[in-house]
């Protein structure tokens, strides 16, 4: 059996019981699931949930993006084998340790399998809430070229690229398109204020201008967690993704929760500190996997310029990366997971078939 056959890199087409189109992500797959299958499973289940909250199947697939685009290998490679079970191991676990340390709780009710989780509905917050902790990537890129300010705050002068900085920043940008906001241009993922937020908290989707000190603080608590546990086994948390949402208690009430992923190679950059000591930065994320694009393609600006993204998909399109990337890939995300986990990540021979006989058989989902 060839690697290419261990990838799960179609993730839309299981014969989930659902009424509503299946949505489909860069990475993942969203089944929303019937009414009567919500009500029997919260019951059967005991979910923390009222009793007509919707559900859903949320399915990993081993897609690989960067900048936008899905990519893909030679001999049939679709994706990287392991990334799925990667992510979903990594993200638990923070979610775990988020929950037993008094955070907050996320979206996922049950995980019946390493690439499957059972969520609840959420409202998502209008906010991709980002954490820095050095300079790097496009930050560092806009400080180069002479900018200072960053989502309202203001850098000094004479900072080194991959530096410390003094402290953890918050820098939130849109998630979707937001109309009609001052100052906030009407496009997805363009940096916003605190200000921004504040003045607009409702088109943001927050309850009330108290629930932004609790989103601020769930995000700096988050990454406090994380980066200790990452120094813990020798890595430096150097910045990354959040998303919040609401969803309701078992009373109805509204409750701020994590939801998507966290802390992952996917929404995050995590550096070796051995060699971070010694002046060399090693990814253990996937900004490895985009660095090699930038350095593989002649004109780099295709990946950065989003208004070249023709161009840029065309280039995703065309090229098929060498195995042996895929499996470079493969290890960054499967070792640093099982790293934190402690637990080996298992390549599944048939993740589909493996995925639909615990839906069938457990869950009842498939007829």
């Amino acid at each position: 059996m060839s690697f290419a056959d261990k990838v799960l890199a179609v993730n839309d087409d299981l014969p989930i019981r659902t009424n509503l189109p299946v949505h489909s992500g860069k990475v993942r797959s969203v089944y929303w699931l019937t009414e009567e299958d919500s009500r029997r499973l919260i019951e059967q289940h005991s979910y923390p949930v009222p009793k007509d909250t919707p559900l859903a199947i949320m399915l990993i697939s081993d897609r690989i993006s960067a900048f936008d685009c899905i990519w893909h290998g030679e001999e049939g490679m679709q994706g990287v084998p392991g990334k799925g079970a990667a992510l979903n191991a990594i993200s638990n676990h923070w979610f775990g340790l988020f929950k037993e340390q008094g955070l907050a709780d996320s979206h996922i009710l049950d995980i019946p399998h390493p690439l499957v989780w059972i969520v609840q509905k959420a409202r998502p917050i209008m906010i991709e809430a980002i954490c820095r902790q050095y300079i790097t990537g496009s930050m560092w890129r806009a400080y180069e070229k002479g900018e200072r300010e960053f989502c309202g705050i203001r850098l000094e002068d004479g900072l080194g690229k991959d530096s410390k900085l003094a402290k953890v920043l918050i820098t939130p940008s849109t998630k979707g398109v937001l109309k009609g906001i001052d100052g906030v241009p009407e496009a997805d993922d363009v940096n916003v204020s605190r200000n921004d937020i504040q003045n607009n908290y409702a088109a943001f989707n927050f309850n009330s201008i108290a629930d932004i000190d609790l989103y601020e603080k769930l995000l700096s608590d988050g990454f406090g967690v994380i980066s200790k546990a990452l120094a813990d086994i020798g890595q430096i948390f150097v910045d990354t993704k959040f998303e919040f949402g609401y969803v309701k208690d078992t009373n109805g009430d509204d409750k701020l929760i994590y939801m998507d992923e966290v802390g992952t190679p996917d929404s995050s950059r995590i550096w070796d500190g051995a060699q971070y000591q010694q002046g060399k930065i090693v990814e253990n994320s996937k900004e490895g996997f985009r660095q090699l694009l930038l350095n593989r393609f002649p004109d780099a600006d295709i990946l950065l310029n989003k208004e070249r993204m023709d161009e840029r998909t065309a280039l995703a399109k065309m090229n098929a990366l060498p195995v042996d990337v895929l499996m470079d890939i493969s290890k960054t995300y499967t070792q640093i997971a099982e790293k934190i986990t402690g637990q080996k990540i298992v390549l599944s021979d048939n993740p589909k078939a493996e995925v639909i006989e615990v839906l069938r058989s457990h869950y009842q989902l498939i007829d």
